[in-house]
């Protein structure tokens, strides 16, 4: 149990149970993209620990780059994404896998996916490592889903509560 600001959390996903899940995800992706180079897109902050230890696992060429969205204030979504860092490679006939620490509405993500396929990539498919689908709002195609939870407000392992608790290697739940 860990205290942040006026907010409780306590134990939910393991380190361990998070780090078996991730080499599940990246053996399925090195068998699906065995024949091809995908450009890894990492949506900040909250992906960064799971883009990281996901890549450590990929055994396919790949490249990977960065994007930064915000879209929550403290605990609540605010539906609006606004796009501070962008992406500065050409993804034009590429394959892409975005990698997103957490869908829950998924407005931001639908937005961001929105904005790359109008690049023109090959190929867009996304990676998170948790999904909220009692949270959804806009219909999105999850190809590698870490784990479906419950519509609750979570915290650790890259993800935050007004900016605190990104660093704790498990995934805590706010109680």
């Amino acid at each position: 149990m860990i205290t942040i600001k006026d907010k409780t959390f306590v134990p939910f996903i393991s380190a361990e149970a998070i780090q078996t899940r991730i080499q599940e995800l990246a053996e399925q992706i090195n068998q699906e993209y065995a024949d091809k180079q995908p450009l890894i897109v990492v949506v900040l902050n909250g992906a960064f620990l799971f883009a990281a230890d996901l890549s450590k696992h990929l055994t396919i060429p790949c490249e990977i780059t960065f994007i930064r969205v915000a879209s929550y204030t403290a605990t609540e979504s605010s539906g609006q994404l606004k796009q501070i860092l962008g992406l500065n490679e050409s993804i034009e006939g590429r394959d892409l896998i975005v990698v997103e620490d957490i869908v829950d509405t998924g407005l931001t993500l639908y937005e961001v996916c929105d904005q790359l396929q109008a690049k023109g990539p090959s190929s867009l498919t996304i990676a998170t490592l948790l999904f909220k689908p009692a949270a959804l709002k806009k219909q999105l195609d999850l190809h590698y889903v870490g784990f479906e939870i419950e519509n609750r407000f979570v915290l650790g392992y890259g993800l935050d509560y007004d900016g605190l608790g990104r660093n704790t290697p498990d995934i805590l739940v706010l109680q």
